[in-house]
């Protein structure tokens, strides 16, 4: 059986266009036209078909962490999708994004479910990095080491006595508090102190969103 070659390679066709000079940059990142990536797609399959992916018939799904999209990009009958989280002009999450925000993700998660199928992918290279891991991991703010945090909290206060009847955040939404506490420049201790806790994973599911918003609040007045 004879292998495919590049000329019927989608995937390898779109992958070899150089859209450099389409590229947009806001805030630091890089974007891609999305007219552009439509029109590149279309180019190379003019069946090509995009879907919004619904949730209860929405086109989001809001969650305690954030608001998600999905778009599905279906190329020669190969359909790929791709989730994107509503984002702020800071790639920073929101948790009441408004219709503007949702409008403007959904356009991001088109291009980056096109460049599943190859157009633009490279830029996307180095996006989604590896966790640290030895000396990288002690340097990293986000994923703090027990032995680095832990003597800063035992020096300020006592151990809080944890209340095992109560349902605690997930580490998803601990690493949520921890990101944007530093996004706003408020040290976890005076978290902590805050809510009367010894570590982030004592504080109450029930107190998740005041954390958010508190922290929210802090970062609109800076």
């Amino acid at each position: 059986m004879s292998q495919p070659t590049d000329s019927d390679n989608y995937f390898a066709r779109l992958n070899a266009i150089n859209v450099n000079e389409r590229v947009e940059k806001k805030g630091g990142f890089s974007y891609l036209s999305w007219p552009y990536a439509v029109a590149q797609l279309r180019l190379a399959d003019p069946t090509a078909t995009w879907e919004v992916r619904r949730f209860d018939g929405l086109p989001y799904l809001a969650t305690e962490a954030g608001v998600f999209v999905e778009v599905a990009v279906t190329v020669k009958g190969v359909t790929l999708s791709q989730i994107h989280p509503v984002l702020d002009g800071r790639n920073r999450p929101l948790l009441a994004p408004s219709a503007f925000d949702i409008n403007t993700s959904l356009q991001r998660c088109l291009v980056k479910a096109i460049a599943l199928h190859g157009l633009g992918l490279y830029i996307y290279a180095g996006e989604d990095l590896p966790q640290p891991v030895g000396t990288e991991a002690a340097n990293d703010p986000l994923h703090p080491s027990p032995q680095t945090e832990r003597p800063s909290l035992a020096s300020n206060r006592p151990p809080v006595r944890r209340d095992d009847d109560r349902e605690r955040i997930t580490k998803s939404q601990q690493a949520q508090i921890h990101r944007l506490a530093i996004e706003v420049g408020v040290s976890l201790d005076r978290v902590l102190s805050y809510f009367g806790v010894a570590e982030l994973g004592d504080i109450a599911a029930n107190d998740f969103l005041r954390v958010i918003r508190s922290l929210e609040k802090r970062r609109q007045a800076a």
